[in-house]
């Protein structure tokens, strides 16, 4: 036996024979009693606390679920799906599971569907800029201001502020009858500050990631293109969707239904089925141009 392991056995050899006086191991002391009567009570206890946050919980699950489902008549979302996605990183509770990833998920979605959108109205013009496109289009703080009010997404979404409480005291007190989003909103100062519109947008990208999670990618794009696309359109300003788009997006959204149809259709329906050919082409005329 060489040197090196020799030396190992004997320092592992003499912590053993010294282990029992050591700190490491006291001496044994008594059987403590333990009165199972008091763990009886305190376990009864956490039960009553644990089943009383389950019950909460599955009905704050509810209440999202039927707030999205009467936003979106033609869907119903699972009450977890609901919660996650209308539960935002910075409150407590998003520690059972936050928007983050299916906002990521939307995000992709939007821009896919906006650039098929943008490549099939400007007839494959190679000299659009795309990013500028999307950035002045599809911005989270975008969504935030003009979509996501649409939703009422202010009245549910679970979100702490990242400003005082003086700030938010100061905006319930000028407008005290409204809402926390509507007073917020009303000051735009504030809003921004307090980060309302950003948190907002990723609200609205959070549930496309979740229609197009849970009901297809034919929901989301009949999502995007009656429920989002048309409140982008804003003549007159730099933001939004370019003016020239404006006509094509309009007729788009009148011939998938309106803004009132419902987000899943039945695949015998033939205007539905042309609609959804008509995306199909389009996807694959944008990747023969991309030399996919």
């Amino acid at each position: 036996m060489s040197r090196l392991p020799r030396a190992i056995n004997s320092l592992l050899w003499s912590s053993q024979s010294s282990f029992k006086a050591s700190a490491l191991a006291p001496a044994r002391t008594p059987a403590v009693q333990v009165n199972f009567s008091t763990r009886h009570t305190e376990s009864t206890t956490e039960d009553h606390l644990s089943s009383y946050n389950t019950s909460r919980a599955s009905n704050d699950d509810a209440r999202f679920a039927a707030h999205l489902n009467s936003v979106f008549p033609s869907l119903e979302f699972p009450p977890e799906l609901a919660r996650r996605v209308l539960t935002h990183g910075s409150h407590k509770a998003a520690i059972h599971g936050h928007n983050g990833r299916l906002g990521f998920i939307g995000r992709r979605v939007l821009e896919s569907y906006y650039l098929l959108f943008i490549h099939e109205a400007a007839r494959g013009r190679a000299n659009d800029d795309y990013d500028r496109l999307i950035s002045r289009s599809l911005n989270t703080y975008f969504l935030g201001e003009h979509v996501a009010p649409r939703w009422s997404l202010g009245r549910v979404l679970l979100w702490v502020p990242t400003v005082p409480k003086e700030t938010l005291r100061t905006a319930r007190t000028q407008n005290p009858d409204s809402e926390l989003d509507e007073a917020l909103t009303a000051s735009p100062g504030i809003a921004k500050s307090v980060g309302l519109y950003k948190v907002m947008g990723e609200a609205v990208q959070a549930i496309v990631g979740g229609v197009y999670h849970q009901f297809g990618g034919s929901a989301a794009h009949r999502l995007f293109h009656t429920r989002i696309l048309p409140h982008l359109l804003l003549p007159g300003r730099s933001s939004g969707v370019p003016e020239e788009f404006h006509a094509t997006a309009l007729r788009l959204c009148e011939r998938m239904g309106g803004p009132e149809c419902e987000l899943l259709h039945r695949l015998n329906n033939p205007e539905h089925a042309e609609d959804e050919r008509v995306h199909v082409s389009a996807k694959r005329r944008v990747a023969s141009a991309a030399g996919l």
